[in-house]
């Protein structure tokens, strides 16, 4: 059976992945709203009815704005033994941050770094270097596919670049351009923090891991995450583009826009 994803949102406005197999449906974060989730969901043939359950990589408002709502509705393999949420799974003391709006959710916490199955579809999750609680990204593996997601990190330590072995579809973060985020509107004290080792991956960064470590089983990158007032699309395509043809790679490289749905992958 083929793996499904479609990268609904990957900004600073909202975070949001949909990866389905034939029997198992996840979301990674749910940084956008009940609505906007239904929407983006409905234009790939899904519903929020269906899901299995939802993984949250940090508690930034950008990846978990619509969680407390999402998290209410039902979970599709009980239906027919009765009502029941969605199972929410994320860090032990990522779950300590979040205010779920007065309701009891179905949550899963788990250890990062822990392994664990939803269906068939496996998950493993791995720290990342970032400034939130506990903060972690996560590989994908079903159906003999292996996806990888890292967003939201500073830099790309050694037990990353080992998640990220033999993924066939990554999604990696290429936030901003280093030049312009510092002559950009941020105040110096964003500037710092987006630029640290606990911060954002400029194009550079990312541009590195390209050079030197992505998988040559790679099939599709996708670039994402990218800030809307530090970077250009076309920017982070070039810079990317000029690795990938360095390498000889023949990875379908596609860079994720700000506020709109990716299209539909299959693997």
């Amino acid at each position: 059976m083929p793996v499904k994803i479609c990268i609904l949102a990957s900004s600073s406005s909202g975070n949001c992945t949909f990866i389905s197999t034939g029997t198992t449906r996840l979301l990674i974060d749910a940084g956008l709203s009940r609505r906007e989730t239904m929407a983006r969901l409905a234009a790939v043939g899904e519903t929020l009815e269906r899901l299995d359950a939802i993984l949250i990589t940090h508690e930034h408002s950008d990846h978990i704005a619509g969680l407390p709502v999402l998290a209410k509705m039902p979970s599709r393999p009980m239906r027919e033994a009765g009502w029941r949420q969605t199972p929410v799974y994320l860090s032990h003391r990522c779950a300590q941050q979040i205010d779920w709006g007065g309701h009891q959710p179905d949550v899963r916490p788990f250890q990062a770094g822990a392994t664990f199955a939803i269906g068939d579809i496996e998950v493993t999750s791995f720290t990342i270097p970032h400034d939130a609680v506990d903060p972690v990204g996560f590989t994908i593996r079903a159906e003999g596919r292996v996806i990888g997601i890292a967003t939201d990190l500073g830099y790309v330590p050694d037990s990353i670049k080992w998640h990220l072995r033999q993924t066939d579809f990554l999604l990696l973060e290429s936030n901003h351009d280093l030049d312009m985020l510092k002559v950009g509107p941020y105040p110096w004290s964003v500037k710092q923090r987006v630029m640290g080792r606990m911060g954002h991956l400029s194009n550079e960064v990312a541009s590195q891991f390209i050079r030197d470590d992505l998988d040559e089983r790679t099939s599709t990158l996708v670039l994402g995450h990218l800030s809307e007032q530090n970077n250009y699309p076309d920017l982070v395509r070039l810079v990317a583009s000029q690795e990938l043809d360095r390498r000889g790679l023949a990875t379908r490289l596609i860079v994720q826009e700000p506020r709109q749905a990716g299209e539909l992958f299959t693997l």
